[in-house]
């Protein structure tokens, strides 16, 4: 019975831990609004999503998640705080709209 027990918790362990150090560590940049992101935003979920919805989100994008986890999940993020966190979203990880065709 002990040998069983043993197998399972190293057959659960060598499934858990390759997953745990494949995962992502962003780094956010330095910039206004970093220490926002980081106080608020990781207390809920990975910075590792703004790395992935960068590529997606614009300002509204940003502006739209954020306000979702106010009015969706009870983030407790202040007006004042939000518009920090959206401003340094859109302007460092924020889509940038297409370049015009030029004729």
């Amino acid at each position: 019975m002990k040998s069983l027990r043993f197998t399972l918790v190293l057959a659960g362990a060598l499934c858990v831990f390759p997953a745990a150090a494949q995962e992502a560590k962003l780094t956010l940049k330095d910039a206004l609004g970093r220490d926002k992101v980081m106080v608020n935003c990781s207390s809920c979920h990975s910075i590792d999503y703004v790395g992935m919805n960068s590529p997606i989100f614009d300002r509204a994008g940003w502006e739209g998640s954020v306000n979702k986890m106010i009015k969706a999940f009870g983030a407790p993020i202040s007006a004042e705080d939000a518009a920090t966190i959206v401003s340094y979203l859109a302007e460092n990880y924020g889509r940038k709209p297409d370049a015009a065709v030029k004729k």
